[in-house]
């Protein structure tokens, strides 16, 4: 179970909160905490608390409801589950209401059974409802009888709900730029996943499963002390590393094959995100190794772009034009490069996007575009750099290439004057990271 607060100070969560009352102007912010999950009947999922309801107030339990409401007495309200030691025979200790009005520093902390009572007349009166559909049956059912009264009873009364409005529309800018505590977590997340891959490169050769590597990785992550991978991870090899989230981790490992590794440890909930190619064998190819100077060069001129006042539209399409040529250069593509982007042609090739926010959540929250115009990059900011190109087998303009998979990924934070590698001190170059391969210590 995750601890309360995850580290944090509580003044942290009361800043955020402030920052967020300041901008509802005549509304309310409703945030349910995140279901529980099932795998199978009744066997759950490891719990994973809601990113933006951690964010506001630190709460890590599940059956919960926060609510933020501007020029009230009580501006933030806590819905809680109560102590019931049977179940918590079971799940662990609960804090109670008591106790989290303590921890949290709420208002006013009300039993979760009490919600549907006193939930509703906290929607009355103002005219927006910042609340996301669908994120607990139970809330979305008092929510719209909220609308419904406001619809009803507004045009004469002249308050309540009249508009359902995304959470993200007031969290997602606050959350695009790290705060010094969560660039630390980052680093450090970003320091133990670096350490993780260094064993599991060491561990690779002819023979060992995809599982093995994958076993390797996930453990290192928990001995560090982490919460563990922060999604699943990939270890595709072979004709695998051409899917591009191929998760199943079941085949063996192949002299002369290449392996994709994309892996990333959670850390106090907030993630690293790093991926690596390198040669089973500890040798490239020649074609393999042609494939992977064009991706490696592109994932180094990303990064070398990265600095306040570029955009994320702009590196990508930098990265285009150079995975574009290198497809060229590779005699897979031919003709002008602009005109191949323009066309999409690189596409087959490399179908993803160049980078993702990277925080709380893997893919984290924020605009890639704001107001038309591509999102101009500001200290703070947290991103993947992270090129590929897949040659699948059965496309006849590249069987030279076929079932080589290549991406390289990295983690940087935009800075005052440029950025910083996160994850840097993972080799990148194609003779650094074969010589990495087979050396555990």
């Amino acid at each position: 179970m995750h601890e309360p607060l995850g580290g944090f100070s509580p003044d942290t969560f009361r800043r955020r909160r402030e920052r967020t009352l300041a901008g509802l102007d005549d509304g309310v912010l409703v945030l349910p905490a995140a279901p529980e999950l099932f795998r199978s009947r009744d066997t759950e999922h490891p719990y994973r608390p809601d990113s933006e309801l951690f964010y506001l107030t630190g709460v890590v339990e599940p059956v919960a409801v926060a609510v933020l409401r501007p020029g009230e007495r009580e501006q933030f309200t806590l819905f809680v589950q109560g102590r019931e030691p049977e179940m918590e025979l079971w799940t662990g200790e609960r804090l109670g209401p008591d106790r989290a009005r303590e921890v949290f520093g709420a208002d006013a902390v009300h039993p979760i059974s009490e919600l549907e009572a006193k939930l509703a007349p906290l929607l009355g009166g103002p005219r927006s409802i910042y609340y996301r559909w669908g994120a607990s049956d139970r809330t979305d059912r008092i929510v719209l009888d909220a609308l419904a009264r406001g619809r009803a009873r507004g045009p004469r009364k002249g308050t309540g709900p009249r508009a359902v409005i995304d959470p993200g529309e007031i969290l997602d800018e606050q959350r695009l730029i790290k705060e010094a505590d969560e660039i630390a977590l980052l680093r450090r997340a970003a320091g133990i996943t670096v350490d993780a891959f260094r064993t599991a490169l060491g561990a690779t050769a002819p023979g060992v499963g995809e599982w093995e590597l994958e076993a390797i990785l996930d453990g290192s992550f928990r001995r560090a002390g982490a919460d563990g991978p922060g999604y699943e991870t990939i270890v595709g090899s072979g004709k695998n590393a051409c899917v591009l989230h191929y998760v199943q981790n079941g085949s063996v490992l192949t002299d002369g094959d290449l392996v994709v590794v994309d892996a990333g440890a959670a850390l106090g909930l907030y993630h690293a995100d790093i991926t690596r190619t390198f040669p089973v064998s500890g040798r490239f190819t020649g074609e393999q190794r042609a494939v992977y100077e064009v991706v490696e060069s592109a994932r180094a001129a990303a990064v070398a772009a990265t600095r306040p006042g570029a955009t994320i539209a702009g590196i990508h399409r930098a990265t285009e034009e150079m995975m574009t040529a290198g497809l060229v250069e590779l005699g897979v593509l031919s003709g002008d490069v602009a005109t191949l982007v323009g066309e999409g042609k690189h596409r087959p090739f490399y179908p993803h996007q160049t980078s993702h926010w990277l925080g709380l959540d893997v893919h984290d929250v924020g605009d890639y575009v704001r107001g038309g115009e591509p999102r101009v990059l500001a200290p703070g900011m947290v991103f993947t750099v992270e090129p590929g190109l897949y040659f699948r087998p059965g496309t006849p303009e590249s069987e030279r290439f076929a079932g080589i998979g290549v991406r390289v990924e990295d983690d940087v934070l935009v800075t005052a004057t440029g950025c910083e590698n996160l994850t840097g001190a993972l080799p990148t170059a194609a003779d650094q990271v074969a010589a990495l391969v087979g050396r555990a210590s």
